[in-house]
């Protein structure tokens, strides 16, 4: 059984940074192929931010490229979200995700980006 807890979420204006970490139990990540980044803002469906795989590759939403970043540190179990350029838009409760065999899902933490 995979836990994750994510991290780092919080208030920040329009044009700054925050970066949000995934922590995870049950496994290590060093075994885990895909693991990603979703999102779901007020009064729409969860969508994919990011996500990236153990042989390096990296896949990013269209609105979110050039501005987030997705990357893993497997001494330290953690894959994180470097998030800059927020925009109000990127306001939403973002969730971190493992497939190892099959989906694992974190609760989610908050990002709120003011204009």
């Amino acid at each position: 059984q995979v836990q994750l807890v994510e991290s780092g979420g919080g208030l920040v204006q329009a044009g700054g940074s925050l970066r949000l970490s995934c922590a995870a139990s049950g496994t290590s990540i060093f075994f885990v192929n895909t693991m990603g980044w979703y999102r779901r803002a007020p009064g729409k469906q969860r969508e994919l931010v990011a996500t990236g795989n153990s042989d390096g590759r990296t896949n990013y939403a269209e609105p979110v490229k050039g501005r987030f970043t997705i990357s893993r540190d497997n001494a330290k179990n953690t894959f994180y979200l470097q998030m800059n350029s927020l925009k109000p838009e990127d306001t939403a409760v973002y969730f971190c995700w493992v497939r190892h065999g099959m989906d694992y899902w974190g609760k989610g933490t908050l990002v709120t980006v003011s204009s």
